[in-house]
């Protein structure tokens, strides 16, 4: 005769009266791709670290993995150079600045007020961690390999120029591609982008001073814009 089947002691029928039920267990994948966040993380963190210690040249891929105590070989399967981690930090930096925007827009009853405030929050934000924004700049500046992430850089921070035009908040949900604001507007925010660029990578060659680099937009607004927009 068979055997009646015990009950399974981690089964939750077979728990004393009040004690709690176990938890399930986390599947397999999950686990996996919250160790791959995680390391990855570290990665990141490990490589701002470095460059804000000593900028650009301090990022090795061999120091970065040994402080994040990965492999390098381990290193290489998330980034393909110091660059794509600078650069994945830059993303970070914006993401922050395009939220900061939503909840604060630029201050200003002009465009011409609003887009110096835009450019003044911006490059402080930057620029106030010296070493670490030279490196980013450097790896923005420094190959090919990563134009198309130069590129979605460069349309974000437009996006943000023309809603500091318009005295909106930025549309972070649209495509970056799509058309916000009438085609003046776009064209100035291209423009001022590209002023603000070139005068990033001039502060980070010591060419100019942090507050030059706020002062050439300005002058390129003052420019662009019209007398009813300043």
């Amino acid at each position: 005769m068979a055997r009646p089947r015990q009950a399974d002691p981690a089964s939750a029928d077979s728990l004393a009266p009040g004690m709690p039920a176990p938890e399930a267990p986390v599947p397999t994948g999950a686990r996996l791709a919250a160790n791959q966040m995680k390391r990855m993380r570290r990665i990141v963190d490990a490589a701002v670290e470095l460059a804000e210690q000593g900028g650009f040249e301090a990022v090795r891929l061999r120091d970065v993995a040994e402080r994040s105590d990965v492999a390098l070989g381990t290193l290489y399967k998330y980034f393909r150079s110091k660059e794509d981690i600078l650069l994945f930090a830059l993303d970070e930096e914006v993401s922050r600045l395009e939220q900061g925007l939503v909840a604060r827009p630029p201050a200003g009853e002009t465009p011409f007020a609003r887009v110096v405030d835009f450019f003044r929050r911006t490059s402080r934000a930057l620029i106030g961690r010296a070493p670490l924004a030279r490196a980013m700049i450097r790896a923005l500046t420094g190959t090919d390999e990563l134009a198309v992430k130069v590129a979605l850089f460069q349309l974000r921070i437009a996006r943000l120029v023309a809603a500091a035009l318009r005295g909106e908040p930025p549309d972070l949900a649209a495509p970056l591609d799509a058309s916000a604001g009438s085609a003046r507007e776009r064209a100035a925010a291209l423009t001022l982008m590209h002023v603000w660029f070139s005068a990033l990578v001039g502060w980070s060659a010591g060419l100019h001073g942090e507050r030059s680099v706020v002062d050439q937009v300005r002058t390129a607004a003052e420019l662009i814009l019209g007398p009813e927009e300043r």
